[in-house]
């Protein structure tokens, strides 16, 4: 079987390097010899002859390669006058690349294939959209929301000054709806016939992405028959999710790529490139609170609870102004928690580097801890970003099948400090006394008593409204509960265009852009 395996991989990639179409284009400023295949496009300069009459000159030819993997657009380049539309005098074939970059970035690349022949040039196109087409998952139909709200109100700009352009080029159609108001998104995607598109994007910061991809999953139920306000087995999100960073944090968009760059994100979503994430539902014992990727419960949450009542403020300076002030006023939660522990053992393996994940005893083999916490945080994703290139949860993955718990329990203000001030430097934040680590599959987070809010001065105890409610701060978005909350990990229930950063497209690519 393996020999009959390896020989049918034998055979398929003599397939895809079959020549296809071989023929003469300037590129470059000289003639060249180019030759098509399925898997890439060569071409090398054509030497002149010498006066004996061969065509070797001494000179070494220098060959260069494109991948088609890595072409997204096929265009005929033509001549037209200021004002013409269409037809135009023809100069020859343009193809556009995905090229990376320093930093994990991602660009587009265009390529000229310069030939005055109408024929040649027009099977020449015919033949690279037929391969370009030919790639799976590259979506053609995106319904996509931009909250023009974000961050300095820049995501406007960003999606119709950057994204909506490479979109184009890419013959991607898109049906876009501008956000009015809080909830915007959600509501639209419960009333939206998703099998029109391929994909779902977001332009925002994490409170959009968390919003449309809690709609997405909640949609995802709907079309199921599920009950919404008790989903033990979510259904999968049916279309992957694309997210556009144009807020202040981007914690997903820096996980996914690393950076935070639209072009990149949007080169992502473009090429196909689609990754399963793990996704956590957030419940009540009367009802789903809803989806996310990562929680804070103590100083996280009432950090962004006072900055929320501060929306009138800049945004930096809003958060800055919320972290010194609820730092200032530093005080512990008195609570329970409960969670079902997972031990993790890393795999060495040439072929696949995995986690595997190995229950500790049964299902009913709740551990408990209580006492006074300063914050707990709850992450199925590392959660990187600027102020955390490592992660909040740099011990997770993506899509490792466990959660992030850490636990930070009481200590002075000081010491507090020194841990924060770790997550932005390459010290382990987690090596001190007062902070504990889990990997859980599960946790139950109970507020064991409940202290007065100031609401007046917006100065927190306790961090307990006045309605008796506990701030949480779940992806960026704030959530106030009362009750016990149920932390469930479900593995990779959505996908979201975005790859491993160490697997990045064209990192081999020896082409330059001509």
């Amino acid at each position: 079987r393996r020999v009959a395996a390896a020989a049918g991989e034998e055979e398929e990639e003599e397939e895809e390097e079959a020549p296809l179409l071989r023929g003469i284009f300037e590129i470059g400023g000289g003639s060249c010899d180019a030759v098509l295949s399925a898997r890439r496009l060569r071409w090398s300069p054509i030497l002149p002859e010498s006066p004996a009459g061969d065509s070797a000159t001494g000179l070494q030819v220098k060959e260069e390669i494109i991948e088609m993997k890595d072409v997204f657009s096929v265009k005929l380049k033509r001549r037209r006058f200021a004002g013409q539309k269409k037809g135009g005098t023809l100069l020859g074939i343009t193809i556009f690349k995905c090229l990376k970059k320093e930093e994990n970035k991602l660009t587009d690349c265009a390529i000229h294939l310069h030939n005055f022949s109408e024929d040649h040039c027009h099977a020449w196109f015919k033949c690279l959209k037929e391969i370009v087409n030919g790639f799976q998952n590259r979506p053609k139909s995106l319904k996509v929301f931009v909250n023009p709200s974000s961050h300095k109100r820049e995501a406007t700009h960003v999606y119709y000054e950057q994204v909506a352009p490479l979109f184009k080029l890419a013959d991607i159609k898109t049906d876009v709806t501008v956000t009015e108001y809080e909830g915007h998104a959600l509501s639209v995607l419960k009333e939206c016939e998703l099998q029109a598109f391929d994909g779902v994007v977001c332009v925002g910061g994490d409170g959009t992405v968390s919003e449309v991809a809690h709609g997405l999953l909640l949609k995802a139920q709907i079309d199921a028959g599920k009950d919404t306000e008790y989903v033990p087995r979510p259904a999968r999100a049916p279309l992957p999710l694309g997210v556009i960073p144009a807020g202040t944090t981007n914690i997903l968009a820096y996980t996914l790529y690393g950076i935070k760059h639209p072009v990149t994100a949007t080169l992502h979503i473009i090429m196909g490139h689609v990754q399963p994430v793990d996704v956590c539902t957030f419940s009540t014992p009367s009802k789903l609170l809803r989806f996310g990727f990562s929680a804070m419960f103590g100083f996280g949450a009432r950090t962004l609870a006072l900055a929320e009542k501060h929306r009138w403020m800049p945004s930096n300076q809003r958060k800055d102004f919320a972290f010194i002030k609820t730092l200032a006023n530093l005080r512990p939660e008195e609570c329970e928690l409960s969670f079902l522990p997972l031990q993790t053992s890393q795999e060495d393996s040439h072929e696949n580097d995995r986690i595997t994940l190995l229950y500790l005893g049964s299902k009913d083999q709740w551990h408990k801890i209580q006492g006074h916490f300063l914050n707990v945080s709850i992450m199925a994703i590392p959660c990187l970003c600027s102020m955390a290139p490592r992660g909040l949860a740099p011990n997770t993955r993506l899509n490792n099948g466990s959660m992030a718990l850490i636990v930070v329990q009481n200590t002075s203000r000081s010491a507090f400090i020194k841990h924060l001030k770790r997550y932005a430097s390459v010290k382990n934040q987690f090596s001190f006394p007062f902070v504990e680590t889990y990997t859980v599959e599960e946790v139950k987070v109970q507020p064991r008593f409940k202290s007065m809010f100031d609401t007046k001065d917006d100065t927190c105890g306790n961090s307990t409204s006045a309605e008796g409610t506990y701030p949480w701060n779940i992806d960026g978005d704030l959530v106030e509960e009362g009750s016990a909350v149920h932390v469930r990990l479900h593995p990779q229930l959505i996908d979201l265009y975005g790859v491993n950063i160490d697997e990045l497209p064209g990192s081999k690519a020896t082409c330059n852009c001509i």
